[in-house]
């Protein structure tokens, strides 16, 4: 074989390294997708979801090797073409790999808790959304002081908010609020200063009840917010960041 066929080969296979990494980036980004909507759309559990995650996560980390040896090759070889799809390739390989890894790093630094609500002591309790929650593996009933203090030293910034307004004005601006959110409101009455909604989780399709309950005080209105999964031990800190922005978008309503 003369040097110039090698060189050839050489070149052969340097250009097949970067499309090999965005090939393997591609389906591992497919696979988590469909991890995720696949549950969604009731083609398996959110267990067996998981699972694909977690396959499709490695395919991502592996991708991503095969991605970062395709830059570093075509690089030194002045293959523009073939840096190109490598660093596409890094990119959507490290995403795949990177958000079920941040999942995981969450699950082990905030507590197993799923049930999350500004006043701990006297929680906002559920009516209208019980129905909903027959078959739910998770209880609608509040975990206690062991939730309690759970929550208060992870999302110690979970608290009620004052609203410089009528109750009736508060109960306006709250339903408003969830509707703004995205939220299916169940029940929403003025009479109790109550509401209730479901909020479904965009990849996995996850639904999380919410009361929003209002009380009157001097001249304002005190909103107190719960937020809780019907399947999982964890959260992920889903429910603080939902209270969170509901309570940040609120509090600029008018």
């Amino acid at each position: 074989m003369t040097s110039t066929e090698e060189e050839g080969n050489r070149t052969k296979v340097s250009s097949t390294i970067p499309v090999l990494g965005l090939s393997l980036s591609v389906v591992a980004a497919l696979a988590a997708a469909l991890a995720g909507f696949g549950s969604r759309w009731g083609l398996w559990y959110f267990t067996v979801g998981f699972k694909i995650l977690a396959f499709a996560a490695f395919g991502g980390a592996v991708a991503s090797v095969v991605s970062l040896a395709g830059a570093v090759i075509t690089l030194r070889k002045g293959l523009r073409a073939g840096l190109i799809l490598s660093c596409m390739a890094l990119g959507l390989g490290l995403t795949t790999f990177g958000i079920p890894l941040s999942w995981f790093l969450a699950a082990q630094r905030l507590p197993k808790i799923h049930d999350i609500a500004t006043d701990t002591g006297d929680p906002p309790s559920f009516v209208a959304v019980l129905a909903l929650r027959k078959n739910a593996p998770d209880p609608p009933e509040y975990g206690g002081i062991e939730t309690a203090m759970q929550q208060r030293e992870a999302y110690p910034d979970i608290k009620p908010l004052i609203l410089d307004a009528t109750p009736n004005n508060a109960f306006d601006r709250a339903r408003s609020t969830a509707r703004r959110m995205g939220w299916d409101i169940v029940s929403a009455s003025k009479r109790d200063l109550r509401i209730e909604a479901t909020d479904t989780t965009f990849w996995f399709g996850f639904k999380d009840d919410i009361v929003v309950r209002i009380t009157p005080v001097d001249e304002k209105s005190r909103i107190d917010v719960r937020s809780v999964s019907r399947v999982g031990l964890s959260d992920l800190g889903t429910n603080a960041e939902r209270i969170r922005r509901y309570l940040k978008e609120l509090s600029k309503s008018r």
